[in-house]
C-alpha cells in the first residue's frame, strides 16, 4: 500500500529556542531546517513558525510532545499541548503532536559521534532534535498508514 507523500514541519519547543525541521515532499526524510530564538512574545514566535510553514509549503506541523519517562503528561507536556493549540490557530494547517522523549539525547549522541564540540552542538541541537522527532513521526505514519474509507 502506498502512503501518500506529505511535506511536514517538525517543531521542538524549547524555553529559549524552537528547533525546526522539515521533511522532503515525499514524506520520507526529515532534515534540520533552522532555529527560532524565543522572543518575549509567543505570538511573534508562532508568526515566525507560520512563515516557515508557508515558505516550506508544509501541509502539517508536528510538535514534539515531551511526555514523562513513564509516558504520562507532566507539566512540560501540558505546556506543550497548550502552546501547540495556540500555534494551530496561526499556522493555517493541521497541528499534530508526537512523542519526543529521547530526541535531544539521540541528537546529542549523533553529534558527539560526528565529533562536534559543545559550542557547535549547542548551535544545532534544537533543529537536530526536531528532525529526529519528525523522522520518528514520518516512520510511524508510514508503518501505520491505512487507506481512508472509500479509497483504494
Amino acid at each position: 500500500m502506498n502512503v501518500p507523500g506529505v511535506r511536514a514541519l517538525g517543531v521542538d519547543l524549547g524555553s529559549k529556542r524552537i528547533g525546526i525541521a522539515v521533511s522532503d515532499t515525499s514524506g520520507t526524510i526529515a532534515s534540520p531546517l533552522t532555529t527560532v530564538h524565543r522572543s518575549k512574545s509567543k505570538r511573534h514566535d508562532h508568526t515566525e513558525i507560520a512563515r516557515l510553514v508557508r515558505d516550506e509549503e508544509a501541509v502539517v506541523v508536528v510538535v514534539g510532545l515531551p511526555l514523562s519517562l513513564d509516558g504520562t503528561h507532566g507539566p512540560a507536556a501540558k505546556a506543550a499541548t497548550t502552546e501547540a493549540d495556540r500555534l494551530a490557530s496561526v499556522v493555517g494547517v493541521p497541528v499534530e503532536m508526537y512523542d519526543e522523549r529521547f530526541t535531544t539525547v539521540t541528537a546529542e549522541r549523533g553529534m558527539l559521534e560526528a565529533g562536534l564540540d559543545a559550542p557547535a552542538r549547542r548551535k544545532v541541537v534544537d533543529k537536530v532534535a526536531a528532525a529526529v522527532m519528525l523522522q520518528a513521526w514520518l516512520d510511524h505514519r508510514r508503518a501505520t498508514w491505512t487507506t481512508p474509507i472509500g479509497h483504494t
